[in-house]
């Protein structure tokens, strides 16, 4: 896989999250989570809640258009990058708002309705790699975009220990037909750990390979981290309301799309620890 390629597949990702967000979000889709960013910012008392949804799908389908078209060439590769940029930041910003904490189960590290908002640190790193590579080395490109995933899946990881995530992942779990079968061999609490340690101990090993340049770990780890990310594309057709016949992603489906930008994180990874590295060392 080339860089050529590489860059195919991340732009492919980001086009195809960004344009389903942002149609979703322009059909009425998921409008309290368009809300809770407008209300952080003070700005729900001004704008009407249906014109939040469309402000916010329209910068969302400009992302994927244009990272598409600046790929290609038609266009300033500043516009998709920006933008994206700034949707990230509006939306990391408001972990600070009190609504995305769990007080009752302690706060931090327990995150509540930002379990989606975290996502959008994957985000930056996928344009700084397709449209400004040459900006920083590539360790610094497989530091940000491990970090992204890393960030993710032990968070995530972490609260499957806790009651409240377990009972909150049964629908998904009871209903996937590649994941179900954890319930006829352990408790909810007890499928709920083995998740939580399986995405863990992938991204502490995909850590260790990284460290100790071992291509065979990098890449069964990524594999393990990428089959997280993939898993859950599939409850867009096994869950029940991911999908939605007038929104095109539901909220669910909104919170489950985003996990493509983790997958073009992994291709990056794989692309400069393995076979860019492979290839220095062949010329070499």
């Amino acid at each position: 896989m080339n860089l050529r390629t590489s860059n195919n597949l991340v732009v492919a990702l980001i086009t195809i999250s960004f344009s389903l967000l942002g149609l979703s979000f322009i059909l009425g889709a998921n409008p309290n989570a368009i809300g809770s960013i407008f209300s952080f910012y003070k700005l729900d008392a001004q704008v009407p809640a249906h014109i939040m949804s469309m402000i916010a799908g329209f910068a969302f389908c400009f992302v994927g258009i244009t990272s598409l078209h600046s790929h290609l060439g038609f266009i300033n590769r500043a516009l998709p990058t920006v933008t994206a940029l700034v949707i990230a930041l509006v939306c990391l910003l408001t972990l600070f708002g009190a609504n995305r904490w769990l007080a009752s189960e302690g706060g931090f590290p327990v995150i509540g309705s930002g379990q989606g908002i975290i996502k959008y640190f994957a985000v930056i790193p996928l344009f700084l790699f397709v449209f400004y590579k040459d900006a920083l080395s590539d360790k610094a490109h497989i530091a940000l975009n491990y970090a992204s995933v890393a960030l993710v899946l032990v968070w995530i990881g972490a609260m499957k220990f806790f009651a409240f995530e377990a009972k909150g992942i049964v629908t998904l779990v009871e209903t996937s037909p590649f994941m179900s079968w954890l319930y006829q061999v352990f408790s909810v609490q007890g499928a709920s750990n083995v998740i939580g340690v399986f995405d863990i101990v992938s991204v502490l090993l995909l850590c260790v390979g990284l460290l100790i340049k071992n291509n065979k770990l990098i890449v069964l780890a990524g594999l393990a981290c990428c089959a997280v990310f993939i898993m859950t594309q599939t409850f867009l057709i096994t869950a029940p309301n991911a999908l939605s016949s007038s929104t095109v992603l539901a909220g669910l489906g909104q919170f489950v799309i985003k996990d493509l930008w983790f997958i073009a994180n992994l291709v990056i990874i794989y692309h400069l620890a393995v076979i860019n590295k492979t290839a220095n060392e062949t010329v070499a």
